[in-house]
């Protein structure tokens, strides 16, 4: 045999990989569990009874989470986009009016996979960095009629909550609108209660809030989305992957749509598991918790938040990067010396540092505050490092 092309050098992968792993303290993905990192190291028939009843017990746990009673619960074989554009793609027809709530990246990236199903988008801007407001979406809905809502509970590009997501969400309802929403990074960290809000479809991926693997994520479709977007629909959707119906095939009626991805799915499965033996009450108020103390201990050494308290998203915290200091040399300085790595921005001046599940651990709010008061230091940040660990310190013995 004639090589045209020939064996590269390969580096091996304990090579390249860090001699000690970085605390992952950023946006996602967040540390997991040992028990979630070994369910995902087992593969599985894709098909057959295991997985059968591994599949009805992801949806019941994933019900809980969702809060949702519908039937429709379905993991997508890709990131939290792909759950999006499964949602967008089976509940925006072509020529749909579909009105999307942005406030900042993510959001606008609903709106583009709205437009690209053909739908006819219309973007209700939020101010900046803040929510959306219900008097403005009300004004918005009352001015025309849509067939489609689209907006994100939090918004991890800037770090602002939509905090009257249920209001909003009620009020598309009264008008006759779906709602679809992006709890990518607040599902389980936050409360969101699908039925009772009215939502239509709520999106997560699998790396953030429930701590589990990226590549894996779960969505549900409201019934009444269901009956009238999805299993009456005439015209094929675009995607194949992402048609609803097929996967339906796979996780409601035991037959075969695509190779799962039984490890991830078995991952999923098991961090399910550990949010539904914490409780949402209980998970909510250690994320809470946890949240504001690092808030309280950043604010205490003498760096400033980004976002306004009544729109602030806990579950990713937005910290200014002081003036005359560069956020790289900060990020590497943290991720060099300190082994925390958190995350930089979209065209902000700020540092983001993530409250997802494992993150929201006492021993983690403190190593990582500490790395960043030192690395702010390091890269010629003037602040008061004590004080910032002090104050963290009696926020979380409250």
């Amino acid at each position: 045999m004639h090589e045209v092309v020939s064996v590269p050098h390969i580096v091996p992968l304990n090579d390249i990989l860090p001699d000690e792993p970085l605390l992952m303290m950023g946006a996602g993905p967040v540390p997991i569990p040992q028990s979630v990192a070994t369910a995902n190291s087992i593969v599985i028939n894709h098909l057959g009874e295991t997985m059968n009843r591994v599949i009805a017990q992801v949806k019941d746990m994933g019900r809980y989470v969702f809060q949702t009673n519908s039937r429709y619960v379905l993991g997508v074989g890709g990131p939290g986009s792909a759950a999006m554009e499964m949602a967008i793609a089976n509940l925006v027809h072509p020529g749909d009016k579909v009105l999307c709530i942005c406030n900042g990246y993510f959001s606008r990236r609903m709106a583009e996979m709205a437009a690209r199903v053909r739908g006819e988008v219309t973007i209700l801007e939020a101010g900046s960095n803040e929510g959306a407001s219900v008097e403005a979406v009300e004004r918005e809905l009352r001015g025309k009629r849509y067939d489609a809502v689209t907006l994100v509970q939090g918004e991890t590009s800037n770090t602002v909550c939509n905090g009257k997501l249920a209001e909003i969400s009620r009020l598309a309802r009264e008008h006759g609108a779906l709602v679809i929403v992006d709890a990518v990074c607040t599902l389980s960290t936050m409360p969101l209660e699908m039925d009772n809000w009215q939502i239509d479809a709520v999106i997560t991926g699998g790396q953030k809030g429930l701590s589990s693997i990226p590549g894996v994520s779960l969505l549900a479709f409201s019934e009444r989305a269901w009956a009238k977007k999805i299993f009456t629909r005439s015209d094929q959707p675009f995607h194949w992957v992402l048609d609803a119906n097929l996967a339906d095939k796979f996780w409601n009626q035991k037959s075969y749509h695509y190779t799962a991805p039984v490890s991830g799915i078995l991952a999923l499965h098991e961090a399910l598991r550990l949010v539904c033996n914490e409780t949402l009450p209980k998970r909510f108020e250690r994320h809470l918790h946890c949240s504001e103390a690092l808030q309280a201990g950043i604010e205490g050494m003498g760096l400033e938040l980004l976002v306004k308290k009544e729109h602030r998203l806990n579950s990713v915290v937005g910290i200014v990067v002081p003036q005359g200091v560069q956020a790289a040399e900060v990020l590497a300085h943290m991720s060099g010396v300190h082994r925390v790595e958190i995350s930089g921005a979209f065209g902000l001046n700020i540092v983001r540092i993530g409250q997802m599940g494992e993150q929201s651990r006492a021993h983690n709010l403190f190593r990582t505050l500490h790395a960043l008061g030192s690395s702010m230091q390091a890269a010629g940040a003037q602040l008061n490092l004590p004080a910032g660990m002090a104050e963290l310190e009696r926020s979380l013995s409250r």
